[in-house]
């Protein structure tokens, strides 16, 4: 199996070298796309210097500022798909998403549409440094918007994902608004709503080992606004699936 990794970065020099090797060390078939929005550190000369050591197995895209994470995955979707990759996978560049998980996830995806690295099913676990109300907060913002959008699903807010190119392709992308984290929110609900079989493999989430965390106020406020809009926006969506599920 053909997979492309899109990783979007901003300020992640430090992180990616190591990243990249970890990848490329995996027993997979993977090239990588890292997604670059003009950091100051230089994130996208690094990217360049290891296009060259593994060429033909990895490519740049620079864009000219933080332009948010919806666009930089669907854009780095539709490049993935223009490449012919069997699966796409979307993770962070901060090894908060621990690179050895990703060959069982690809034996997952056998059975499934997509699947999800869970923090919240048996054997996934958060940090064991964070503290008591990070822990907290990040559970309840993860049973908030599975709550509120009816998904059985443990984690809805991961970022560690794996989807089969033929799900991407059937999912109307263009529909999806949020611009944060709440993007995957989104599209992961925009996948439960045209009926797609969804995974999970657990996963330990660990703080990134460099760098600042990209999480802000702003962004957990739009994540909790958005997902009472998604439950509107796709409402016949909803009701289609409903129908079918009781024939």
């Amino acid at each position: 199996m053909r997979i492309t990794v899109i990783i979007p970065t901003f300020n992640e020099a430090e992180n990616l070298p190591d990243l990249v090797s970890a990848l490329f060390a995996l027993p997979l078939d993977l090239s990588l796309l890292v997604v670059y929005d003009n950091s100051p550190d230089g994130t996208g000369q690094l990217a360049e210097e290891l296009v060259a050591l593994y060429p033909g197995c990895m490519r740049v895209l620079h864009r000219s500022g933080k332009l948010g994470l919806r666009t930089a995955y669907l854009t780095g979707i539709r490049i993935a798909m223009d490449d012919g990759a069997e699966a796409v996978a979307q993770m962070d560049a901060d090894f908060s998403h621990n690179p050895m998980v990703l060959p069982v996830m690809a034996s997952l995806l056998s059975t499934c549409d997509v699947v999800l690295g869970s923090r919240y099913i048996t054997g996934g676990s958060v940090d064991e440094g964070w503290p008591f109300w990070r822990k907290g907060l990040s559970a309840w913002g993860n049973f908030y918007a599975r709550t509120i959008l009816g998904m059985k699903i443990c984690d809805v807010t991961t970022g560690f994902r794996l989807w089969r190119s033929e799900a991407l392709q059937g999912m109307p992308l263009e529909r999806i608004r949020g611009n944060g984290y709440v993007f995957l929110v989104e599209m992961v609900y925009l996948a439960f709503c045209l009926g797609y079989t969804i995974g999970e493999s657990p996963i330990y989430f660990t703080d990134r080992r460099r760098g600042e965390s990209k999480m802000s106020f702003k962004i957990q406020l739009e994540a909790a606004f958005r997902v009472w809009e998604m439950l509107w926006n796709y409402r016949e969506l909803r009701h289609k699936r409903a129908a079918a599920r009781g024939r």
